[in-house]
């Protein structure tokens, strides 16, 4: 095995330059003028969204096919359509999705007596090497709600629904199924911090402490660093959660694999990765980025719980305490407290696992010697999306759903073997919130 041509590159960052970076965050960009001076409550969500992002795949594509197109696009989720003609929605296609399919595959998701004739059908044929159709990877579980908005909905509508737990919303054309779009919790949160100083009920909350606020949840799903990766996807899949807190054996937190990172595991010989250790997959992860950025990457981006919610929104976003004693990483200066920084995979290109990392090696690899190990500290709570939109959902006067609630129905979800094994009722089952939300 060659040499790892990060051995002869110095990082990019100092240990002071990432510090410096922690405590003084990227400020919101300039606003869009054509939206200075307007009431956000008047702006439409057909103005924040693109046709062109759209990527869609049929019922029948292969699953093969649809993640292909999944990792070569720069958008984290698919749309599914009935034919390659429609210009409507029935459900989506996403890494989510991707990671449930591959558990399936290497055998690590199990059905309930009633669907176990439906898993060893689909088994069978994908031992024989047939294509498994999109139709039947979404029937081995539905987590995510498949909500849509004409595209003349008010952004209210959308900080609302957002703020009780939905990830995404397909926008349509106002009187039709007519696909003109999707928003995500992550391009309103983006939109809102660059446009912040045109909505004044929003911008007064940024100069105040995530404390301060009551925003976050001390209810955080993590995972040791040195379990099994198969042990963390199989977590994240039956929490119906995104991304999971790696930490070591003091609570310090080490990094954070999301399900966008499956995108490393799509070749056979990734194949040995699941059964070394969530560290060993961190170690690729970050390597991967940096051959990809070019620079090394650091695993762990934190603010305190005494941060200003601007300083969290720009880092997002896992809570950390200061590093416990027996870490062997030195404290972190000026941060009494932290929230780890939640990699935006979405915007990453996908690349296959470097060839200079073994992926069936088993290196003694410890937390503390990660890059950024020791800026980290102890995990004590989590600020999501979610978090965010719903405090901006409550501050401007609406009534979001419970996101716990929402969080409870996913994990219901995920526990349930199977959904429905076609998706063709889903158009009639797909949620238009702009008719119960007022």
């Amino acid at each position: 095995m060659p040499a790892s041509p990060r051995s002869s590159r110095q990082f990019s960052l100092s240990s002071a330059g990432v510090q410096d970076l922690m405590n003084n965050p990227p400020k919101a960009g300039a606003a869009d003028p054509a939206f200075v001076g307007r009431d956000w409550h008047d702006i439409a969500v057909g103005e924040l969204v693109d046709a062109a992002e759209v990527r869609f795949v049929e019922l029948d594509t292969g699953v093969e096919d649809a993640t292909n197109l999944l990792m070569d696009s720069a958008s984290t989720v698919l749309l599914i359509r009935s034919t390659r003609n429609d210009t409507s929605a029935i459900g989506t296609f996403d890494y989510r999705d991707l990671n449930q399919y591959l558990l399936f595959a290497t055998g690590r998701l199990r059905p309930d007596e009633e669907h176990l004739a439906f898993y060893q059908d689909l088994a069978k044929k994908a031992q024989q090497g047939q294509e498994i159709p999109v139709r039947d990877a979404k029937a081995l579980g539905s987590k995510e709600p498949f909500v849509v908005l004409p595209h003349t909905a008010k952004l209210t509508t959308a900080v609302e629904t957002f703020g009780g737990g939905v990830h995404r919303i397909v926008v349509a054309k106002e009187g039709s199924d007519e696909v003109t779009g999707i928003l995500s919790q992550l391009k309103l949160v983006n939109f809102l911090w660059e446009n912040g100083r045109s909505f004044p009920v929003i911008d007064q909350l940024y100069p105040q402490t995530i404390k301060d606020l009551g925003i976050g949840s001390q209810h955080v799903i993590s995972v040791n660093g040195d379990k099994p990766l198969k042990e963390a996807l199989a977590l994240m899949d039956k929490e119906g959660v995104s991304s999971l807190a790696v930490v070591d054996n003091q609570l310090n937190v080490v990094g954070n694999i999301s399900t966008a990172d499956v995108k490393l595991l799509t070749k056979s010989s990734s194949a040995p990765l699941l059964d070394n250790t969530c560290i060993h997959f961190i170690s690729v992860i970050l390597s991967t980025r940096g051959m990809n950025d070019g620079k090394d990457s650091f695993p762990v981006f934190h603010v305190s719980p005494y941060s200003t919610l601007a300083h969290t929104v720009a880092k997002l976003m896992w809570i950390v305490d200061s590093p416990s004693p027996s870490s062997s990483g030195p404290p972190t200066p000026s941060i009494p407290s932290a929230v780890l920084h939640n990699p935006l995979h979405v915007a990453s290109s996908p690349q296959a696992t470097p060839s200079f990392i073994s992926a069936s090696a088993s290196p003694s690899v410890s937390a503390s010697s990660l890059p950024g190990a020791s800026m980290s500290g102890r995990l004590s709570g989590v600020v999501s999306l979610t978090d965010v939109l719903n405090l901006f959902a409550r501050a401007s006067g609406l009534n979001p759903n419970d996101p716990a609630e929402t969080r409870r129905h996913r994990r219901r979800s995920s526990s349930s073997s199977l959904v429905r094994s076609s998706l063709e009722s889903a158009r009639s089952s797909s949620v238009d919130v702009s008719k119960i939300l007022r």
